[in-house]
């Protein structure tokens, strides 16, 4: 038999997700010039794209239209889709084994992480993981409830993340229904009695990790005034200095921060209060098991024995009342079945991709991974083109030396065979294409971006129906 990456056969690849890094990686194999390549992609979801769909906020379409790449790479003939199959449970890894001649794993970070202090388990204390899904309609989350008829609400972070969760806490009911956000979200944002929102960063804004566009954006709410306390805006010697040799993009973000610091409050119906050098040392409960309030130390800024800007407690704190808490300190992975798994660093182990046997160090045959589940939650959608690409080069490298598996059942059609006995009710990128279509015209008839179905059952009955 010729070896895999002719027409006949072709090199067999799965891929595990369908976020950004998933459909980069898919992009990278399919147009690999020396070799033809079949790709099938599988998620849990019916429906493609990851955190596009699921994580960007509903009011930055813009973001989203990256789609528009991903749909070029769906349109390949090499490229399958099959959705609602879910990894571990209707396709095992010893099932993709006998079919493919490599897997690569691109399920991301699905869950936060913790605090570690007290009171974290309050009623009322979240994470921004799940408040974002439930806004965006993710169908694991679509049942959550957000108790919107407290007053006050702390969110702890400074990344982007955090950013999105406190603006669209502030948006007005005009702004809402103007977003592709999933209904129920809406009814309950426009009915919210939120009237203010903090967000609590441990360190200075020169080392806040939110980016320049979104903080500025911050400024210009109709419904809510920024405010930044100008003691907390103000440069330390340790941040002046980081701020000489920072780029451009750091400078222009610590002169918004600090000309926000110099506003005097419009009277507009809601505070969005940005705080620097405090962090959460406890969540306070109102003895009913509730969250009443955050216990916040307030920190100075040392270099580290590293030479980082590092934190230290001044000794001094300070309570602040508030009824709701979203915790949005980073993201981790979680374990894939019978796959590697970094418990302490909440990724797949791995060398440039080439996943490794946890009990030898050296890679497993076959088997890749990228995107947030290979290096970690950093960066933007951009990102995780070079990430993909690097680990694709990887495999291609190892199909080329002839150091891939070789399927006992390559025939495509016999995979796609085993998911109809698996699970009946898989989505194809055709019938993608149909909800996608049906959510957009929901949408148009409201005048917004799409009307999203937020239930498996929802978009299975759409289909069954269309």
């Amino acid at each position: 038999m010729s070896p895999p990456g002719t027409p006949d056969p072709p090199l067999r690849v799965a891929i595990i997700g369908s976020g950004p890094a998933a459909f980069y990686a898919a992009e990278h194999l399919l147009k690999s010039p020396d070799r033809a390549v079949r790709v099938d992609m599988i998620d849990r979801l019916p429906t493609p794209y990851g955190l596009v769909r699921g994580g960007v906020a509903p009011d930055h379409q813009k973001i989203k239209s990256v789609i528009a790449i991903y749909e070029k790479i769906a349109a390949h003939p090499g490229f399958r889709f099959f959705g609602n199959v879910e990894f571990g449970k209707h396709v095992t890894r010893a099932d993709l084994e006998r079919h493919v001649h490599a897997i690569v794993y691109a399920s991301g970070a699905q869950t936060d992480k913790r605090l570690g202090i007290p009171g974290e388990d309050l009623a009322g204390s979240h994470s921004a993981t799940e408040f974002v899904a439930w806004y965006n309609g993710h169908p694991d989350f679509r049942d959550r409830h957000f108790d919107l008829s407290v007053e006050r609400v702390a969110v702890i972070g400074v990344g982007n993340v955090a950013v999105d969760v406190a603006r669209i806490l502030c948006l007005t009911p005009e702004e809402l229904r103007a977003t592709d956000m999933a209904d129920y979200a809406i009814e309950a944002l426009s009915a919210s009695r939120v009237k203010e929102v903090s967000i609590l960063g441990r360190r200075g804004p020169v080392q806040a990790a939110f980016t320049t566009v979104e903080v500025k954006e911050l400024g210009g709410l109709p419904g809510a005034d920024v405010v930044v306390r100008p003691e907390e805006a103000a440069l330390d010697a340790l941040s002046a200095a980081e701020l000489e040799t920072a780029r451009a993009a750091t400078k222009a973000k610590v002169e918004i921060v600090q000309e926000f610091s110099r506003r005097t409050p419009a009277g507009k119906p809601r505070r969005l209060n940005i705080r620097f050098l405090v962090s959460p040392h406890e969540l306070l409960g109102d003895g009913g098991g509730r969250v009443a309030g955050l216990r916040l130390a307030k920190n100075r800024l040392v270099k580290g024995p590293t030479g980082a800007v590092v934190t230290e407690p001044t000794g001094e704190t300070e309570e602040l009342p508030v009824g709701l808490v979203f915790r949005s300190v980073g993201y981790r992975g979680v374990p894939l079945p019978d796959v590697p798994f970094d418990d302490r660093a909440g990724l797949i182990p791995n060398v440039k991709g080439r996943v490794l046997d946890p009990a030898t160090g050296t890679p497993i045959a076959g088997h890749y991974a990228t995107g947030w589940i290979k290096r970690g939650p950093t960066g933007v959608i951009g990102n995780n083109k070079a990430d993909s690409a690097e680990t694709v080069n990887a495999l291609l490298a190892d199909a080329a030396a002839g150091a891939l598996p070789t399927p006992a059942r390559p025939d495509p059609a016999d995979l796609e065979t085993l998911v109809r006995e698996r699970q009946p009710s898989f989505v194809s990128f055709a019938d993608w294409k149909r909800l996608d279509r049906l959510e957009v015209e929901r949408g148009q008839a409201q005048g917004r971006p799409r009307a999203k179905f937020t239930s498996v059952e929802e978009m299975l009955a759409a289909l069954a129906g269309n």
